[in-house]
């Protein structure tokens, strides 16, 4: 398994949030996350424009195995999805932190990753 990368922030529920911007954070799973859930097979996304708080469910991951929700993890608007992953889901199993991103959001406020995970807690959230 991949280490988390420690530029990231994570959420609890296994997104990962990289700073892209003042007003943009791109959006995946961990590499735990997508290891968890075996390969996937379909993701639905969400709607660009579409506003969400941080918590709510805004997309599910299907894999061979199960389907699990995915989690916004800061309040914010949907700016871009990842159009490859409706072709190519897989693309989130051979790189979770790369091409695998799921979408791009505008945070609501600027203090947006102060409630996320640096890479060492949340690590020690999966040691738990």
């Amino acid at each position: 398994m991949e280490s988390n990368p420690d530029h990231l922030r994570y959420a609890p529920t296994h997104e990962w949030v990289s700073e892209e911007g003042a007003d943009e954070l791109t959006v995946g799973i961990t590499d735990y996350a997508q290891d968890q859930l075996g390969d996937v097979v379909y993701v639905s996304l969400p709607q660009p424009d579409m506003h969400f708080q941080a918590g709510d469910v805004c997309m599910f991951i299907e894999s061979v195995k199960s389907a699990s929700d995915i989690h916004m993890p800061v309040n914010g608007t949907i700016l871009a999805v990842n159009g490859f992953l409706e072709d190519s889901p897989e693309l989130v199993n051979q790189d979770a932190f790369g091409e695998g991103w799921l979408f791009k959001v505008r945070p609501d406020d600027d203090a947006a990753l102060d409630a996320l995970l640096d890479s060492f807690g949340y690590e020690a959230a999966l040691d738990e």
